[in-house]
C-alpha cells in the first residue's frame, strides 16, 4: 500500500486535523476558502501553501503571512523542501510533514498502530516520559500522537516525533532551551534512546519505550 505525504496538526499536544496531500497545491489559512481551515486569529486568511512534486517531493512557502510560518524553529523566508519529520509552527499549531512511503496492508496511518499481517508480528513498543522530579513526580505521559509537545510556552516546549525509525525530540521554543543526558538540544530532531533524560526548565523526565 503507498501512502500520500501527510500533514498532522496539532494544539498543545492534541490532534486536531490529519490531511493527506493530493493536489498539486494545498493551501492552509483561516479563510473558509483554504483546503486546511485553522479558525484561529493567529493563522492568516490566507497563510501557507504546500505544492506537491512528484509523489512525495513537497515544498511549502508562507503567504506573506502576519504572524509567520516556522519550520523546525526557523521562519520561512522563501520556498523550501520539507523533511520527512518536520514540525511546522504557526502560532501555538504544530504541523507534523509525513512523507509517502510504502506500508504494510495492516498498517493505520490515522491511530499509528503498527499492525502487520502474516506470520511474523512484532512487538508493539509504547513510549512514555516518566517525571522525575518535583510535584508530579512518578507522572508517566504517554506518547501516542505523531507529534506531541511538551513543556510550558515561552519558557521551553519540544515536539516529541514518532517516526518509522523512532521518536525524535527537537527544541521549538522558549527562553530556557532543553537538554537531553545534560546536553543542549539545537535545531535539528534527535533521536531518543531508552531511559534518556530531557530537562525542560527545572523538570527532568525519564523516556522509556515499553513492550
Amino acid at each position: 500500500m503507498f501512502s500520500m505525504p501527510q500533514l498532522i496538526a496539532s494544539v498543545e499536544g492534541v490532534e486536531i486535523k490529519h490531511v493527506y496531500l493530493q493536489k498539486d497545491r494545498t493551501t492552509l489559512g483561516r479563510s473558509p476558502d483554504n483546503d486546511i481551515v485553522l479558525e484561529n486569529m493567529v493563522v492568516s486568511g490566507h497563510h501557507c501553501v504546500f505544492e506537491l512534486r512528484g509523489l512525495a517531493e513537497v515544498y511549502i512557502e508562507d503567504l506573506r503571512s502576519t504572524n509567520g510560518t516556522y519550520v523546525d524553529g526557523k521562519m520561512v523566508k522563501k520556498r523550501q523542501k520539507l523533511n520527512d519529520g518536520d514540525v511546522i509552527a504557526i502560532g501555538n499549531f504544530r504541523i507534523q510533514f509525513l512523507e509517502a512511503t510504502e506500508r504494510p496492508s495492516g498498517f493505520s496511518a490515522e491511530t499509528m498502530a503498527m499492525k502487520f499481517e502474516g506470520e511474523s508480528t512484532p512487538k508493539m513498543v509504547h513510549a512514555i516520559f516518566q517525571v522525575l522530579n518535583g510535584s508530579s513526580a512518578g507522572l508517566e505521559m504517554p506518547v501516542v500522537k505523531a507529534v506531541t509537545t511538551f513543556g510550558k510556552p515561552g519558557v521551553c516546549v519540544v515536539a516529541v516525533s514518532h517516526r518509522r525509525d523512532g521518536y525524535y525530540v527537537a527544541y521549538l521554543d522558549g527562553s530556557s532551551p532543553p537538554t537531553l543526558n545534560g546536553e543542549a538540544i539545537g535545531d535539528n530532531p534527535v533521536l531518543l534512546s531508552n531511559h534518556d533524560v530531557l530537562e525542560l526548565a527545572s523538570t527532568r523526565m525519564l523516556f522509556l519505550l515499553k513492550e
